[in-house]
């Protein structure tokens, strides 16, 4: 029964810490909330992997961490970027903006929980991964103007809820020995980035960015390619029609 409750714990370790980076942002720490949406993107990233190592896999802890994601990487990255940069703002854009990430985050999650996946990869950007972006963003408000974050957060919702693929490294096993050794991870990575706040969550920002940015390039490769193809379509139909007109 312990055992079967352990990646649960994990989960519920997300939802807290995404609580607290709300009520930190609401304090005026932006870079400990930030700090707060990385934690809980390691835990994240570990609850299902010690599900899998113990064999205790269940709907419940799945439902339990979509819940907890929309909460950790949807509402309080948009918290913490409105508190930081889009509080001045006018109510009516700076509300919406803040209220359109979380909603396609909830989109992108329930499309996940009910269409099957591509093997190997996510559709649409993963929302922790957006989060992380956003949250991570909020630090360098003070070197980037308003308009920008707005496109920002709107690009990134827009991800979320694309066709692109993003590769899915969620997937990658964890041995069960392994499990043993995750709160000692858990609790270095939590010191580190206590000390360096700052400094860690600028780091992160830099590497899931340019995972972000790597959906956005397949995204406009793609709709490049589609383009090619219809104009090279529609030069055939010429040639073909003055060849036989």
């Amino acid at each position: 029964m312990i055992q079967k409750s352990i990646p649960s714990l994990f989960t519920i370790g997300n939802l807290m810490l995404g609580m607290f980076g709300i009520m930190m942002a609401f304090d005026g720490k932006i870079s400990m909330a930030a700090i707060m949406v990385i934690i809980a993107m390691l835990l994240d990233g570990l609850d299902g992997r010690v599900a899998r190592a113990l064999k205790c896999e269940s709907e419940f802890g799945k439902e339990l961490d979509s819940l907890s994601d929309v909460v950790s990487f949807g509402v309080a990255p948009a918290v913490i970027l409105y508190v930081s940069s889009l509080q001045d703002l006018s109510s009516a854009l700076g509300w919406t903006v803040t209220a359109i990430f979380p909603v396609f985050g909830a989109l992108r999650l329930a499309r996940f929980n009910v269409r099957p996946g591509v093997p190997g990869y996510f559709i649409g950007l993963p929302i922790p991964a957006a989060g992380g972006v956003l949250a991570t963003l909020a630090l360098f408000n003070k070197d980037v103007s308003a308009p920008f974050m707005i496109v920002a957060t709107l690009l990134l919702s827009y991800l979320m809820v694309s066709t692109v693929k993003y590769p899915n490294f969620k997937k990658i096993g964890l041995p069960k020995k392994a499990v043993v050794g995750a709160p000692v991870v858990i609790v270095v990575a939590v010191a580190v980035a206590v000390v360096f706040p700052e400094q860690i969550a600028k780091l992160i920002f830099v590497l899931l960015g340019i995972y972000a940015l790597y959906g956005f390039k397949q995204n406009i490769d793609r709709l490049t390619a589609r383009r090619r193809h219809r104009r090279r379509s529609r030069s055939e139909d010429k040639v073909y029609h003055s060849k036989n007109g």
